[in-house]
């Protein structure tokens, strides 16, 4: 089992910026594939970006490409996700998402995670 426990979200003007962290428990943090994903109200969830096991390699949503940035400290077993140049439209309850299976980053990033967060809210005004 994993857990996965967000943090960060929060009240921002439109422009601004926010990090939010995952921290995870329960797993080698290393074997994990990460990522994040957002649902707005009335809407259904999205990806937003991916990382691999080793952080060599990320992926992103078109919406967020440029403004958004997913890393990962093994060290800290904390995975994040900087947003910069926010809009309001990135309002939204933003949750990690984490798998350890032989294709984890296509798991993750294809929303067949195994392991979730509980989500934190992201409010973006304008």
């Amino acid at each position: 089992q994993v857990q996965l426990v967000e943090s960060g979200g929060g009240l921002v003007q439109a422009g601004g910026s926010l990090r939010l962290s995952c921290a995870a428990s329960g797993r080698t943090f290393s074997s994990l594939a990460l990522g994040w994903f957002r649902q707005a109200p009335g809407k259904e969830r999205e990806f937003v970006a991916v990382i691999s096991r080793s952080g060599g390699y990320t992926h992103y949503a078109d919406s967020v490409k440029g403004r958004f940035t997913i890393s990962r400290d093994n060290a800290k077993k904390t995975v994040y996700l900087q947003m910069n140049t926010l809009k309001p439209e990135d309002t939204a309850v933003y949750y990690c998402a984490a798998d350890d299976d032989g294709f984890g980053f296509v798991t993750v990033r294809d929303g067949r995670a195994n392991y979730w967060g509980q989500g934190t809210q992201v409010t973006v005004s304008s």
